[in-house]
């Protein structure tokens, strides 16, 4: 509780200090390490070899040539950026930002004054719209940035077969063998899987199938009420689609602040009609057949099984760490579980491979392993490089957006923590019903000794990046008071967050 309310940040003016030093401590490592300097060996030598060109390798890669190191980036996939911009993030954004304009058009336009005719759904220029985004963003990693850092990016599957050496199976045929004085594992995660449920990509497929979906499905089963299933789950549903999420747990989102999430599931499910719940549900198996798939499920604690069918089915449980062929056994990398273990500077049993990202312990969130990746490589080249995990937003695109960070009000119950609470409404926001979009609200905890921020969590329009706010503030060991009394442009969103630190530590003005 010390450690949350108090705070272990050191002061800014010691922050200043080390940046200060950055440059002094950077000439250091170019002469220690040799940074830029030839090598007569034929095989080639880096300072910082990144195997991953997702969020976290490319980030790292980035950073590592930027700060003179000669570095080398691998990855198997052929276009940077990893699941998150190919196959994740990045297309799962443009679908969502297409069909919301089309729910906008066929179910709000009427109330505000505009009326269309002939409204259709075009998946085709959907699709088309969404490799745009995607073939611009990873083109503009290996076009631009690592060009210009001066990074050698590598397409191939890379293997580390020895203390300082990898072995990296080309895309375009053959071998080739690189030596590295540091090394970054940052190789992502994979889809979970359900055993009895055979995936194929066309009928059951994971968040990668959802994505190129050629027409839109009359019913769609989503397994797993988290972020992935949420999100395509809202994709098909605005666009016509039927449908059920199955959850073995008796909510949704798990691990959100539990009165943001049943706020959630009600604005999903009763107003905005665009999924149903079966909660406390186990799936069991699923069959193909000439219509689609039957899904066998059961209550979670026991009862009669129930067959469900649909067009489509979705598995979303989960991420799992991609570490297969690696050669982690070739050098004894310590594993914890299914994940690397690594220490508070993201080193290994191996001080000189580090690991980032979906690849150890923590969120599997694309900024965290941007923020792992820096700090690796600051690490590496002596300049502290820290990341602190307890700022760390998360977001669920649907709309409304959820936004959290920091502690949730039952993690602090169980720890024991003291604190306030305070929640204000966007019902209550002039700019929320303005736009006619008034649901959710804000909620803020703070220590009730010290007023520090411990946790905020936002469920409205635009949360996700409305919550920037509160983490700078939780970055800082802000208390609820100061955003408070930090001036709020009128009428804005934000001014929900204000409201709701004045309800926090005192009391707000519009409730």
């Amino acid at each position: 509780e010390d450690t949350l309310c108090g705070g272990s940040k050191p002061p800014r003016s010691f922050r200043a200090e080390m940046q200060a030093l950055k440059h002094l401590q950077l000439r250091s490592y170019n002469r220690v390490f040799g940074v830029g300097a030839r090598h007569l060996s034929t095989t080639k030598e880096y300072d910082c070899v990144v195997i991953g060109a997702g969020p976290g390798g490319y980030v790292a890669a980035v950073k590592a040539g930027q700060l003179g190191m000669k570095t080398a980036c691998i990855d198997k996939r052929g276009p940077a950026g990893g699941t998150c911009l190919n196959v994740g993030c990045i297309p799962s954004k443009a679908l969502l930002n297409a069909s919301h304009h089309y729910h906008m058009a066929a179910h709000d336009f009427k109330k505000h004054g505009i009326t269309v005719e002939g409204l259709g759904i075009d998946v085709g220029q959907m699709m088309k719209a969404k490799e745009k985004a995607i073939k611009g963003l990873t083109g503009g990693i290996e076009g631009t940035l690592f060009k210009k850092s001066k990074v050698d990016y590598m397409k191939g599957w890379g293997k580390i077969t020895g203390p300082n050496e990898i072995t990296v199976d080309m895309n375009e045929g053959g071998t080739e063998t690189i030596k590295a004085k540091n090394i970054i594992i940052a190789t992502g995660s994979d889809s979970a899987k359900i055993p009895g449920v055979e995936i194929d990509e066309k009928s059951i497929v994971t968040s990668t199938g959802a994505l190129e979906f050629t027409e839109v499905p009359k019913k769609l089963i989503v397994i797993g009420a988290g972020v992935i299933g949420l999100e395509m789950g809202s994709v098909w549903g605005r666009l016509g689609t039927e449908v059920t999420v199955v959850e073995f747990l008796d909510r949704i989102t798990p691990g959100v602040d539990q009165e943001i999430a049943k706020q959630f599931q009600t604005i999903l499910s009763r107003k905005q009609k665009l999924m149903k719940f079966k909660l406390g549900t186990k799936v069991l198996g699923a069959s193909l057949t000439a219509d689609g798939v039957q899904l066998t499920v059961a209550p979670s604690k026991g009862g009669d099984e129930e067959i469900l069918e649909a067009d489509k089915v979705l598995v979303s449980i989960g991420r799992v760490p991609f570490l297969e062929g690696l050669g982690l056994e070739n050098v004894g990398i310590e594993m914890d579980g299914r994940i690397i273990k690594t220490n508070d500077h993201l080193q290994t049993n191996l001080p000189h491979i580090y690991a980032i990202g979906d690849a150890i312990k923590g969120p599997m969130l694309a900024h965290k392993a941007e923020e792992e990746g820096i700090a690796a490589v600051e690490h590496m080249a002596g300049l502290g490089g820290h990341v602190n995990y307890e700022a760390i937003p998360n977001v669920i695109y649907t709309h409304p957006e959820l936004a959290t960070v920091g502690k949730n009000e039952q993690e602090l119950k169980e720890a024991g923590i003291e604190y306030n609470k305070g929640v204000f409404p966007f019902m209550a926001n002039s700019r929320a019903r303005t736009i006619d979009d008034a649901d959710g609200m804000v909620k803020v905890l703070a220590c009730k000794k010290t007023d520090r921020l411990l946790g905020v969590h936002m469920l409205g329009p635009n949360a996700g990046e409305m919550i920037h706010e509160a983490v700078v503030g939780m970055e800082y060991g802000a208390s609820s008071e100061d955003l408070a009394r930090t001036c709020h442009a009128h009428p804005t969103l934000s001014e929900a967050v204000k409201e709701a630190c004045m309800a926090t530590y005192d009391k707000p003005i519009h409730i």
